[in-house]
């Protein structure tokens, strides 16, 4: 496979639909900005807590960046 797949999981344990969609809505625009980045060819699902819906996007962005990192998949870490 020369490409990543990614996959969001989201409980009701982040609010309503309204809070899921948003969460869902945010880390599909951070995924699409780091995917030129990444090693392709892997499978990434992303399962959010609760205290993402109190984070700001700057903040998850960099969070997401670091895991990613720190899990080798981005191409400079």
């Amino acid at each position: 496979m020369s490409h990543n797949r990614y996959g969001i999981v989201t409980s009701k344990r982040l609010g309503k639909a309204v809070a899921r969609n948003k969460c869902k809505r945010r880390l599909r625009t951070i995924l699409a900005r780091l995917h030129g980045e990444m090693h392709q060819g892997f499978d990434v699902v992303v399962i959010p807590g609760p205290a993402i819906m109190r984070q700001p996007f700057s903040e998850i962005y960099r969070i997401l960046y670091e895991l990613l990192t720190r899990a080798r998949l981005m191409e400079s870490g």
